[in-house]
Parts: structure tokens; C-alpha cells; sequence
């Protein structure tokens, strides 16, 4: 029988994930797995539980919670054979909606066990993953505006999680009415773009702002590439645009925005400034290199996200 280990983060999401753990533990030992399940400390303690049962070969780590978690999760499995499996459970769950799979609600208290079925005996492909500095990431990479609001609000007690829309877009907003940008000088596969930006964010999915906005509507998860987003600007009336841009889908033709894909890409400031990954506050520094490395994370992949795929055929699970 695959062996796997279910991870679950107790703080993850509007609803405690506790209670359903077990129905998802069922559903998967139905369906041929040998389930452990283990309850997460920290996110540092997250990567180390999915490292180890890489180690252990285990075939998949089941993340149980929000986009943090999935990125800690991915984080201990880069590079090993064994699988990462989603069962959404956070506030936004933006890996979810790219993947098309329910996360789990109030009104949807079932969730995880039919996204354990579902990814029980789906194929495994293989992804590419971001490195910052060092740091692996699944989803995206932001400096600037969303980077100081991820600082800010992060972590949130669950009842500031009901509220994460109106309390995100509000923090953001007094940012931008206090903050003019970063001058910043890139170099993205060798080639230099500078300039005064209020937000430069790296993405290896097409979703973004709590999976409103489609931010790379041609991204694939497989081409080895990942895409650097340059938003202008120094006001809170340029935020208030960028914001309406990409939730219309207009920020693509857009001249204040700029997609630049990149293999490797180096950032310089002369002043420090924060950086989130995967909806995380991660660090401040000066400089950031950030690299991808194809192919890296093994993925249970719904069925239906295969689309999202270029080249690479699934694997054998």
C-alpha cells in the first residue's frame, strides 16, 4: 500500500480543520492509502515534517490548510520523489482555485473528503518551483506594496480571517496612501530594467489578489519560466488603478505594467524592503535572487488542472 502523511495546520482558514481530518483520513485509507496523520507547530516545523517523509519515502504529504501551508509543505518536498496532495482549508486558497478543487467552508463541510478522493489516484506531474535566496516557493514571490501588507496583517487569530477581503484591502490602502514605492534595478536573465515601482511581484501561477485577478493568464506551471510583474507608481491613486486593472484583466495591455519572464532574475534597492512568499512574510533585505527550478515539486494534479500544463506528460503515480 503508498504510504502518506497528512499534515494539517490546527490555525489554517474561517473553519477549524481538526474536526474533518479524520473523514479525510478515511476517504484516502479507502482508497489504498496507509495514512499518518500529524498536526503542524509552525511553519518552519511544516517543512521539516514534509522533509523528513521524504526522506522516510513516503509517496505523498497531504497538506491540510491554506497557501502558506502548501507552500511550507512544497518547500520539504522539493527535489524527492515524493508527491505534494492539496486539501484546501485556508482563507483564500488561491493554489486551489488555480487547480479547480472546493476548499473546505461552512457550507462545504464535505470538502476534504471528496478532494481526498479525487487526488487519491490522480496522476503525479511535475511542477516548477521558485527559489528566493535561497527559499523555495510554490506560488509567487512580492516586493513592495503586497509584501508590506502580508507583513502587517500576518498571522491573523481566526475571527480576523471572516473579515480578510475588507482587512487586506485596508491595510493595503493606508500603505499606499503613506508609501511612495521602491527604486529598484533588476536584472532578469541578464537583461536590466530599473525604475520607481510600487509593487514587483514573481509568479509561477496565473491566479493573484486572493485569486480575484487571472494575473498571467498564459502561465504554465512546467515551462521552466516563471514571469516578473513591474507596477509603477508612487500614490495611492496609482494602487486604487493597478487594483481595478487586474481584476478587469486590463493590466495586460496596461503601459504602467510590465511582464518580464525570467529564468533567473536578481533584484537590488538601496533600501531594505520586505518580501512575501506564498501569502507568507518571509524576510527584508537589499538584494534578492530568485531562480526557478523546473520541474522540481511532484504534484497530484486534479484531472481538470491538467490544462495548466505545457509540455510534461504525467507521471506514473
Amino acid at each position: 500500500m503508498r504510504k502518506a502523511l497528512l499534515l494539517y495546520n490546527p490555525a489554517a482558514g474561517r473553519v477549524p480543520v481538526r474536526p474533518f481530518i479524520q473523514v479525510a483520513d478515511r476517504a484516502l485509507t479507502r482508497a489504498g492509502w496507509t495514512v499518518e496523520v500529524v498536526e503542524s507547530e509552525s511553519g518552519e516545523h511544516t517543512t521539516h515534517l514534509a522533509q523528513r517523509a521524504a526522506e522516510d519515502g513516503y509517496a505523498a504529504v497531504f497538506a491540510a490548510g491554506g497557501d502558506g501551508t502548501v507552500g511550507q509543505v512544497a518547500a520539504g518536498l522539493v527535489g524527492s520523489e515524493t508527491a505534494l496532495g492539496v486539501l484546501p482549508a485556508g482563507t483564500s486558497n488561491v493554489w486551489a482555485r488555480e487547480m479547480g478543487l472546493l476548499p473546505l467552508s461552512w457550507t462545504r463541510p464535505w470538502a476534504l473528503r471528496e478532494t481526498a478522493l479525487l487526488l487519491a489516484n490522480a496522476p503525479i506531474c511535475a511542477v516548477d518551483v521558485g527559489e528566493c535566496n535561497g527559499r523555495p516557493f510554490l506560488l509567487w514571490a512580492g516586493m513592495g506594496l503586497d509584501a508590506l501588507t502580508v507583513q502587517r496583517i500576518e498571522p491573523r487569530m481566526r475571527l480576523e480571517k471572516y473579515f480578510s477581503v475588507p482587512q487586506y484591502a485596508a491595510v493595503t490602502v493606508w500603505h499606499a496612501s503613506t508609501w511612495r514605492g521602491l527604486e529598484l534595478r533588476l536584472w532578469a536573465d541578464g537583461e536590466r530594467v530599473e525604475g520607481h515601482f510600487l509593487l514587483a511581484l514573481v509568479n509561477n501561477i496565473r491566479h493573484y489578489m486572493g485569486g480575484l485577478a487571472n494575473l498571467s493568464p498564459q502561465a504554465y506551471l512546467d515551462d521552466g519560466l516563471m514571469d516578473l510583474w513591474l507596477f509603477s507608481g508612487d500614490s495611492l491613486t496609482d494602487a486604487l488603478r493597478h487594483a481595478f486593472d487586474l481584476w478587469s484583466g486590463r493590466h495586460v495591455n496596461s503601459d504602467q505594467a510590465r511582464r518580464v519572464p525570467f529564468r533567473s532574475l536578481q533584484v537590488e534597492a538601496e533600501a531594505p524592503f520586505a518580501i512575501e512568499m506564498d501569502g507568507e512574510p518571509v524576510f527584508v533585505t537589499e538584494r534578492a535572487e530568485i531562480t526557478v527550478r523546473p520541474r522540481a515539486l511532484r504534484v497530484l494534479m486534479p484531472p481538470r488542472a491538467l490544462d495548466l500544463l505545457r509540455n510534461a506528460p504525467p507521471l506514473a503515480s
